[in-house]
C-alpha cells in the first residue's frame, strides 16, 4: 500500500475517536487546570488565615501586605499548578493508563479484558485515537489556560502598580505636608537630641513597638499588627494619636511630635542669672496671654505638667527657684496654638556652667536645632556696672546674687559655637531679656530701664553686647523683666505677660503670630514704669 493510502486509512480510523476525545479532554483539562490555579489563591472560607502568606516578621510586628510578595508567589503557583495538573492528567491518566489499556484490548476505566476478539479489536483500534485526542485536548487546554492566566497576571500587575503608586503618593504627600508645615522631628531628651524621620509607634491594643508605621510593604493605608489591630499609616489619617517613642533612646515623645512644627528655644545665661525663674515666668505669661486672647497653651505631656507643678509649688513656698542641676537639659515642652496654627515649643534651661568655655558649649547638642535664642542677661554681673554702683546700691546688687559670668562673656562664648553648630545664626532671632528688673528699679546709681532697653544697655556700658547681637543675628529685640514679680504668690499678671513676649516674638518668626506687639519695630521695647508692688517684694 502507498503511504498516502495508509495515512488516509489511519485518519479514517483515528479521527472519529480523536475528535470527541479532544473536545471532551479540552473542556475537562481546562476546568481542572483553572480549578487547580484557583485553589492556590485560597483560603476559600472567609476569615481564615492563609498559611502560605508570610507571618509577622522579626523586624516589624506586622503582617506583610498581600501585594508586596505573596501576590507574585500566587501568580507563579497558579500558573505552575495549572500546567502540572494538565501534564499529570495527560501523562499518568490518559496516556499511561487509558491508552495503554486500550492498546492491550482492555477497558480503559476498569482494566478488564474484552469479552471476545471483536471487542478487543475495537478497543485496540480506538487506542491511537484516544491518545491523539487526549494529547490534542491537553494542548488546547494548556493554550486556553495560558491565555486566562496571562490575563490574570496582567490584572495582578495592574493591582501591584496601583499599590506601589498609592504608597509613593501617600509618602510623597506626607513628606510634602511636613515640609510645607516645617515639621522636623527631634528628640527632646538629654544625651540624644537626635533627629529622626519616623517615630516608633505603640499599638494601642498590645503595646508592641512599630518602627515602620508608614505606607510600604506592610500596607499602604494601614498595617495589621501581630495582635490583629489595624493601625493607620499616615499622620493625615490620625497616626499621631498613637503613643510614640524616640527610635534612638526609646523614651516617650509628646503626642504632637510628627504632626506639629517644633520650635526649639534655649535660654542661655550664666549661673544665677535667673534662667529658671525666667522660664517659669514665660510659662506663666503664656498662660496669662491665653486668658486674654485666642492663644491656647497646653503641657505637651504628663511629665511636663508634673515638672511645672513642682516648680510652681517651690516658687510659692520659697519665692525662688533651685539652681539648675545635671548635664544636658531635658526640653520642657508646651503645645502653643492660635487659630489653626500650632507649635510644639521646646524650652531648654541648661546649667550656667555649660557656657563657661567653648568645649562645654560645643557639647550642648540641642543648640544645633535652635530656632531662636533667649539670652538671659544679668547686668549686675557686668564689672563695669558694679563699679558704677554707690552706697547701698552695691549692697542691693550683692543681695540679688549676681551671676558669676557677665552677659557679654556668656554671649561671646555662645555665638562662636552656635555658628558652627547651626550654620544659620544670621537667620536666627535673638531675644535679650534683662532679668532682675525689680532690683534694677531700686538702684539709683543706674539709669531707669525704659522703653528702649538696647539704648539703656549701651548707657550702662554694655554697648558691645548690643552691637554684637545686632551684627551676628538676623533680628534682635530687648526686654527687661522681673521674673520674681511674675512668679510665686502674688505674681503680677502684667509682668507675666511681659515675660512671655520674647517667646511670642520668636514664635512669630515661625509663623505663629499672636497679638499686635510683634508688629512693632524689633528694637522697640514695651514701657513699664516702676511698680510699687514689685519694689515692696524681696530683692533676693
Amino acid at each position: 500500500m502507498s503511504p498516502i493510502y495508509m495515512t488516509t486509512l489511519a485518519l479514517w480510523i483515528i479521527a472519529p475517536v480523536a475528535a470527541p476525545i479532544c473536545f471532551y479532554t479540552t473542556l475537562m483539562f481546562l476546568g481542572l487546570s483553572l480549578t487547580a490555579a484557583g485553589r492556590t489563591l485560597g483560603p476559600w472560607r472567609a476569615g481564615e488565615l492563609d498559611a502560605r502568606i508570610p507571618g509577622v516578621g522579626a523586624g516589624e510586628p506586622a503582617h506583610r501586605a498581600y501585594w508586596s510578595v505573596q501576590m507574585r508567589l500566587d501568580a507563579r503557583d497558579a500558573a505552575g499548578g495549572a500546567m502540572v495538573t494538565v501534564w499529570h492528567r495527560i501523562t499518568l491518566l490518559w496516556l499511561h493508563r487509558y491508552a495503554k489499556r486500550l492498546l492491550h484490548g482492555r477497558r480503559p476505566t476498569t482494566g478488564q479484558r474484552g469479552e471476545n476478539v471483536f471487542t478487543r479489536t475495537v478497543l485496540c483500534a480506538t487506542a491511537p485515537g484516544t491518545a491523539a485526542g487526549a494529547a490534542l485536548g491537553a494542548l488546547l487546554a494548556a493554550l486556553l489556560t495560558s491565555v486566562v492566566l496571562l490575563s490574570f497576571g496582567l490584572l495582578l500587575g495592574v493591582v501591584w502598580l496601583l499599590a506601589i503608586a498609592t504608597v509613593a503618593v501617600l509618602r510623597g504627600t506626607e513628606r510634602l505636608w511636613l515640609l510645607v508645615r516645617g515639621i522636623r522631628m527631634k528628640c527632646p531628651y538629654p544625651g540624644c537630641y537626635r533627629p529622626f524621620p519616623l517615630a516608633v509607634h505603640r499599638c494601642p491594643s498590645c503595646g508592641v513597638a512599630h518602627g515602620e508605621l508608614r505606607p510600604g510593604q506592610y500596607g499602604a493605608l494601614w498595617h495589621i499588627c501581630a495582635c490583629g489591630q489595624r493601625l493607620v499609616t499616615t499622620s493625615l489619617a490620625g497616626r499621631g494619636r498613637l503613643a510614640t517613642r524616640c527610635p534612638h533612646c526609646d523614651q516617650q515623645l509628646p503626642e504632637a511630635v510628627g504632626s506639629t512644627r517644633v520650635v526649639h528655644l534655649p535660654l542661655v545665661g550664666g549661673t544665677s542669672s535667673g534662667k529658671t525663674m525666667v522660664m517659669a515666668a514665660m510659662v506663666a505669661g503664656l498662660q496669662a496671654w491665653s486668658r486674654r486672647s485666642a492663644l491656647t497653651v497646653e503641657y505637651a505631656s504628663a511629665v511636663d505638667r508634673k515638672d511645672a507643678g513642682a516648680l510652681n509649688q517651690h516658687l510659692n513656698q520659697t519665692g525662688w527657684a533651685l539652681k539648675t542641676q545635671g548635664g544636658e537639659p531635658r526640653a520642657f515642652m508646651l503645645r502653643i496654638g492660635h487659630g489653626r496654627r500650632h507649635r510644639l515649643l521646646y524650652l531648654y534651661d541648661p546649667m550656667g556652667e555649660s557656657l563657661h568655655d567653648a568645649s562645654s558649649v560645643r557639647q550642648q547638642q540641642y543648640l544645633a536645632h535652635a530656632d531662636g535664642v533667649v539670652l538671659v542677661a544679668d547686668v549686675l554681673a557686668e564689672p563695669q556696672v558694679r563699679r558704677a554702683l554707690r552706697g547701698g546700691d552695691a549692697e542691693r546688687a550683692t543681695a540679688a546674687r549676681p551671676s558669676d559670668q557677665s552677659p557679654l562673656d556668656t554671649y561671646q562664648r555662645l555665638t562662636g559655637e552656635l555658628a558652627a553648630l547651626t550654620g544659620r545664626r544670621r537667620r536666627m532671632p535673638m531675644a535679650t531679656v534683662v532679668t532682675k528688673r525689680d532690683v534694677l528699679d531700686q538702684i539709683g546709681s543706674l539709669p531707669v530701664p525704659g522703653a528702649r532697653i538696647d539704648s539703656w544697655l549701651e548707657a550702662i556700658g554694655l554697648g558691645a553686647l548690643v552691637r554684637g547681637v545686632g551684627h551676628d543675628f538676623g533680628s534682635a529685640r530687648y526686654w527687661a523683666v522681673s521674673a520674681y514679680a511674675a512668679t510665686g504668690v502674688g505674681a503680677l499678671e502684667s509682668e507675666q505677660r511681659r515675660a512671655a513676649e520674647p517667646v511670642l516674638w520668636i514664635l512669630a518668626h515661625s509663623g505663629l503670630r499672636v497679638g499686635t506687639f510683634v508688629a512693632e519695630p524689633p528694637e522697640q521695647g514695651v514701657p513699664r514704669p516702676r511698680s510699687e508692688a514689685v519694689a515692696d517684694r524681696s530683692t533676693r
